[in-house]
């Protein structure tokens, strides 16, 4: 008897630990085989967004799902979510209740907000979507947004402007890094009275989040502040995670448009904390920098290669941060050049969930289904009679080659090594067709050159 109890006990156990491995597994984390890119439910994924506001748990449903499977409809898996609360389309929701009288009681959570958050959540769950999550973020704590802001001391019940260090209006852009809300932490200014409302803030929001395997966590948003705030609240949520039995991956995005800065390297340089990097703010740059920038970070991380996000990519014709040629430019080097995940940021600053940004998606994933991007190696040492920012290459030598071509042009192609036939096919990227597909032949330099202006796709492969 003790012997069947021993056997059931040790089955049990195996049993158990299996189902821990099936579903540590099924979390999003960097590839087993391939730590550039991202594997998420046993498998490895290249995560590409459109998605037209950066806190869609905000939305209502009835807007929300049909945003989704459009997303879902050309293979976009993933979105940006900030968990702000800024007033801007009128039906986003506080995190605190509101009493009779107008102000706000921090030390009640508003279940609404956090309902919101989870409905999301599950939705995209649903549909393999993959949550960057951005714990904080600047804007909602300084100019028109702070006035009325719950934290701000005139909207609470719970503290004054003298209590809690903070005054009634910021003007500055919150670049500027003058906003005391950011300085709480023990190794900065050491708030124990705000510290204390904004870990309950967060610690809600891990009660939710950590129950979902499709959720990444970067610290803030652009950030200029002080080391040590990142510091303490990815420690705080990894801690959190791991109380919870969960591993899951944290970053933070700094605010300088140049990779090599010593703000980068906070992240660069700590890999037992960063699981992977958000540099998004290269898209700022444009052209070969564009590129060059973010080469440089795969060098310098090749020691410890780790997925690289860009989860906002900007560019929109009358928008702030560059036109729509920009943004189209900038999202295919970044996919040509290797990172794990590439999404168009919100309008006005970005093409959102678009026309535009669909045709790329759906194309990149047309691509996909013939080329695996981790299986190839960025670089254009193959090209001859290359502009600078003509065109972009990636590829398997002797079996693909994907190359982007920013505005027509002509260049060589050097396959003498290869001499055999290749099957080469053009995409407009425009209208997300493929627009042409014939023969050529290896075994010397060939000339490419697309067939019109603007921006086109070849994809080369071997027969």
């Amino acid at each position: 008897m003790k012997h069947k109890l021993l056997i059931l006990s040790i089955t049990i156990f195996y049993i158990l630990i299996g189902c821990n491995i099936k579903h540590e597994n099924n979390r999003i984390k960097p590839w087993d085989e391939n730590s550039w890119y991202w594997q998420y439910k046993d498998e490895p994924i290249m995560l590409l967004g459109a998605s037209s506001d950066d806190n869609l748990f905000q939305w209502p449903k009835e807007i929300l799902i049909p945003h989704l499977d459009s997303m879902k409809s050309v293979g976009a898996n993933y979105v940006r979510n900030t968990m702000s609360d800024r007033q801007d389309k009128g039906f986003e929701l506080y995190p605190f209740i509101q009493l009779e009288n107008g102000k706000y009681n921090l030390d009640k959570l508003n279940e609404d907000y956090y309902n919101r958050f989870e409905f999301f959540l599950q939705e995209t769950k649903k549909r393999n979507i993959i949550v960057q999550i951005e714990v904080w973020d600047r804007f909602d704590y300084a100019r028109n947004h702070w006035p009325i802001h719950p934290f701000n001391p005139k909207n609470n019940i719970n503290y004054t402007s003298e209590e809690s260090g903070l005054d009634l209006e910021y003007p500055d852009h919150p670049g500027q890094n003058r906003q005391p809300f950011f300085f709480t932490t023990p190794k900065q200014r050491d708030n124990e009275l705000l510290l204390k409302y904004q870990k309950s803030r967060v610690e809600k929001m891990l009660e939710i989040s950590l129950k979902y395997d499709n959720v990444l966590y970067c610290m803030d948003n652009e950030t200029s502040g002080e080391e040590e705030w990142a510091i303490f609240w990815s420690e705080l949520i990894l801690n959190k995670a791991k109380e919870a039995g969960k591993e899951i991956c944290v970053t933070e995005m700094w605010d300088s448009w140049d990779l090599t800065s010593k703000q980068h390297k906070r992240t660069f340089d700590n890999p037992e904390r960063y699981i992977f990097c958000d540099v998004s703010q290269n898209n700022q740059q444009k052209g070969q920098v564009h590129w060059d920038n973010f080469q440089w970070v795969k060098s310098y991380l090749s020691t410890y290669p780790r997925p690289l996000n860009t989860v906002k990519t900007y560019g929109l014709d009358g928008g702030r941060h560059g036109n729509t040629k920009n943004a189209l430019e900038r999202w295919w080097r970044h996919v040509i050049g290797g990172v794990a995940s590439a999404r168009f940021h919100r309008p006005d600053s970005g093409l959102g969930l678009s026309e535009l940004s669909m045709n790329c998606v759906k194309v990149a994933r047309e691509i996909e289904a013939t080329a695996k991007f981790w299986e190839l190696q960025p670089g254009n040492d193959l090209l001859s009679d290359r502009d600078e920012n003509e065109v972009y290459l990636t590829s398997k030598p002797g079996e693909t080659y994907v190359l982007f071509f920013t505005d027509g042009g002509e260049v060589g192609l050097n396959l003498t090594e290869f001499n055999n036939e290749f099957n080469l096919k053009w995409f407009n990227i425009r209208n997300g067709e493929m627009f042409s597909e014939n023969k050529i032949k290896g075994g010397k330099i060939v000339n490419l050159s697309p067939p019109g202006e603007l921006e086109w796709i070849a994809l080369i492969t071997s027969k």
